[in-house]
């Protein structure tokens, strides 16, 4: 059994996942990682949003949630939302992360996103 992560894992955790952080030290931390993204069936509002500002991707799907055990091959597709459990053999649909979470994912984060964008051109793509 593995106990460390990896650059490239996926975690899979709870109902609810990151209730009780506050602050963006919890996503920061997993990033560090470099897990590639986390699963769960729901994630607590502060830690969501924290975790799209740093640029860690999430999605919310509670029958993969099931279905995923320790060691599972699962890959993502974070424009789609899919999720493929190669060891099982089974395909999921989570709610796909918007094109600008993407973004801003691909930045690192929200901050290097602004970095590389002028405010006006955002402010006239988001009319």
């Amino acid at each position: 059994m593995q106990r460390t992560a990896q650059p490239g894992d996926i975690i899979v955790g709870g109902q609810n996942f990151g209730c009780g952080s506050s602050r963006e030290h919890a996503p920061i931390a997993i990033k560090g990682s470099q897990a590639k993204c986390i699963i769960a069936p729901s994630f607590a509002r502060i830690f969501f949003r924290n975790a799209i500002n740093i640029g860690l991707p999430i999605l919310e799907c509670p029958e993969a949630v099931v279905d995923i055990t320790e060691g599972d091959d699962v890959d993502v597709n974070l424009a789609t939302g899919e999720i493929f459990n190669r060891t099982t053999g089974n395909h999921f649909q989570a709610q796909p992360l918007p094109d600008f979470v993407l973004k801003i994912a691909d930045a690192g984060g929200i901050v290097n996103f602004l970095k590389q964008h002028d405010i006006q051109e955002l402010m006239m793509n988001a009319e």
